[in-house]
């Protein structure tokens, strides 16, 4: 069994296409159909008519991901997707190889593979950084194989927990398979090709998370609504009702008042939604902020759309762009905690 990424597009533009569909994220609108092609010679070929004009390098590279998407994606191998559109990762696992959707009117949607997505929804903070930073290849197929991935990723869909490298691995059961084993090639090292920006945000999302763990969380949380002009009265450490922060505009920080629930843990249930309600009804405000750094479970989804509330949700990526559009204005023993630096890189003109 191994592990594979195909990605849904460079700005996720199939993101919910694929989930919805039950397929791997499509791509490669140029290229056509791969289903005569049996060999890796074969694949070369077409891609080489496909890209005239690219160099030697760029065509060996996307012809080694259009080999693993034609032939070496097998089922019951682990498909991953790491979805921009949410910054949350998707998994389950592959059920079928290669297909070719000749009918389907946009191209881009045509190059698949079947999957049975198992868990859509999984926070990046549950993944640790090495393994994040394998994850955020600029490649679109790959295969994460170093520090024990395949084990990590399948802890990751069926527990939502990454044990780390020191997983122990099953004897048999993430052995490679025969058609796979011999046919290491980029695919096979994605931290060679990474996504600077994603990346970067990885990073900052580890450190925040290291730096601002528990009542800490809070403090951050108070300091950003202040940079955006609101007044904030934080609640102490402990028990605290489902307050942890009431904001508010105004000379007196009394008008549109704000109830803020913070939780630093895992996913929110609909235990937390209820109580932030009370909150909410017995503050007299008609609006909420649920910074919820694991995301929300489905029962609290549900319960959140249950109660029809003017509550706006912030997962551990809303927190993080929010420090990045209000950083200078944080103080100085935020940013002490956090010190950021401000780079530019050149990016891709066409993207």
């Amino acid at each position: 069994m191994r592990a594979w990424v195909v990605r849904a597009g460079k700005h996720g533009e199939r993101d919910a296409w694929a989930l919805k569909s039950g397929y791997s994220g499509g791509g490669w609108a140029e290229v056509p159909d791969m289903t005569l092609c049996t060999t890796r010679d074969e694949v070369v070929r077409l891609a080489v008519d496909t890209y005239k004009g690219r160099s030697d390098a760029a065509v060996a590279n996307s012809a080694g991901q259009l080999w693993a998407l034609r032939a070496r994606i097998e089922p019951d191998d682990l498909m991953i997707l790491p979805l921009k559109t949410t910054r949350q990762i998707a998994l389950g696992w592959v059920t079928g190889r290669y297909e070719y959707r000749a009918d389907e009117q946009d191209l881009a949607k045509r190059h698949v593979i079947p999957v049975e997505w198992k868990r859509q929804d999984l926070p990046r903070s549950a993944v640790k950084q090495d393994l994040l930073f394998t994850l955020g290849s600029a490649m679109s197929v790959f295969s994460p194989s170093k520090n024990n991935a395949v084990a990590r990723l399948e802890s990751l869909l069926k527990h939502g927990v990454d044990p780390g490298q020191a997983v122990a691995l099953g004897p048999a059961k993430h052995k490679l398979s025969a058609t796979s084993a011999n046919d290491t090639e980029d695919v096979d090292e994605p931290e060679l090709s990474p996504d600077i920006e994603e990346a970067a945000l990885d990073q900052i999302t580890s450190k925040v998370k290291e730096e601002f763990s528990g009542h800490g969380l809070a403090t951050l949380v108070t300091a950003l609504l202040e940079a955006e002009g609101l007044h904030c009265e934080q609640s102490p450490p402990g028990a605290d009702g489902g307050i942890d922060i009431i904001a508010g505009r105004g000379l007196l920080g009394l008008d549109d008042l704000v109830v803020v629930q913070v939780k630093s843990g895992g996913q929110v249930g609909s235990s937390v939604v209820k109580e932030l309600h009370g909150a909410m009804a017995t503050q007299g405000a008609d609006q909420g902020l649920l910074v919820a750094w694991g995301g929300l479970s489905k029962p609290g989804r549900d319960a959140l759309k249950a109660n029809n509330m003017r509550v706006r949700v912030w997962q551990d990526t809303d927190v993080v762009e929010a420090v990045l559009a209000n950083y200078e204005k944080l103080d100085s023993d935020i940013r002490s905690h956090l010190p950021l630096k401000r780079v530019w890189i050149l990016t891709d003109a066409a993207g």
